[in-house]
């Protein structure tokens, strides 16, 4: 996968992408990062990014030619011919979750267009695939929030992690429960012991453990993930019932 920094700050992801995961990933060839800066595409001698808005109001805009000139800068996929997927990070754009995160995982490649200031001209998005948010929150820039999306997704690239279940079965895996309990040695810590099930050896009632606790966990700190979930009401009453 390629993937591609637009922003004023790429040198942000330098030590990002040699870290971790992530630096596995490159390290391998699996991933491969590309910084472009926005500055580079101004169309005056002072490399201006950002001025003030049409109408009055406080901050200052990015303009659209330097962001479109660096979008426009992106090269196509020499085998399918196809522009990288292209993602303005926004307020505006629909909320980054796991299934959105397995989604841009089967692009060949993807640009993360990096936001400061006030927000963007609104002629640049004609010039974008994809808006995506992290969420209602403000962040200084999008550097950030290309990170964790760049974090999510390139876990999901097939031969990046070294077991191919992992990424199904944690958090939000494809069920979408948050994860059971997990324990390692030493096997009492402080007067706080494993639980027996973990260490009997019988993996079907460790996984019936795992389930009800996962299920469990997800009703009581995630409800909303909770409700969408389709239960039979054998399932629920055994859910309300002691731990296996």
């Amino acid at each position: 996968m390629d993937v591609y920094i637009v922003s004023l700050f790429p040198e942000i992801f330098d030590s990002f992408a040699r870290a971790s995961i992530v630096g596995r990933a490159v390290e391998q060839g699996l991933v491969r990062f590309h910084p472009v800066q926005i500055r580079e595409f101004s169309t005056n001698k002072h490399r201006t990014v950002d001025d003030t808005p049409y109408g009055g109001g406080s901050g200052m805009v990015m303009m659209a030619p330097p962001v479109v000139g660096a979008i426009e800068s992106l090269p196509n996929d020499p085998e399918t011919g196809a522009p990288p997927h292209r993602i303005l990070l926004c307020p505006q754009g629909r909320v980054f979750r796991q299934p959105v995160a397995r989604e841009l995982a089967t692009k060949r490649s993807i640009a993360l267009i990096c936001g400061r200031y006030e927000g963007f001209d609104e002629r640049i998005r004609p010039h974008v695939d994809d808006e995506i948010s992290l969420g209602d929150f403000v962040l200084t820039g999008g550097e950030p929030a290309a990170m964790a999306i760049v974090d999510a997704v390139v876990r999901l690239v097939p031969g990046v992690l070294g077991n191919a279940d992992s990424a199904v079965s944690e958090s939000h895996g494809d069920e979408g429960l948050l994860e059971y309990p997990h324990y390692t040695r030493p096997a009492d810590f402080r007067g706080a012991a494993v639980p027996a099930t973990l260490t009997c050896g019988d993996h079907a009632r460790i996984a019936r453990w795992r389930r009800w606790h996962a299920l469990r966990r997800t009703r009581e700190k995630r409800p909303d993930l909770f409700e969408k979930l389709t239960l039979t009401p054998k399932e629920l009453a055994w859910l309300d019932g002691e731990e296996p």
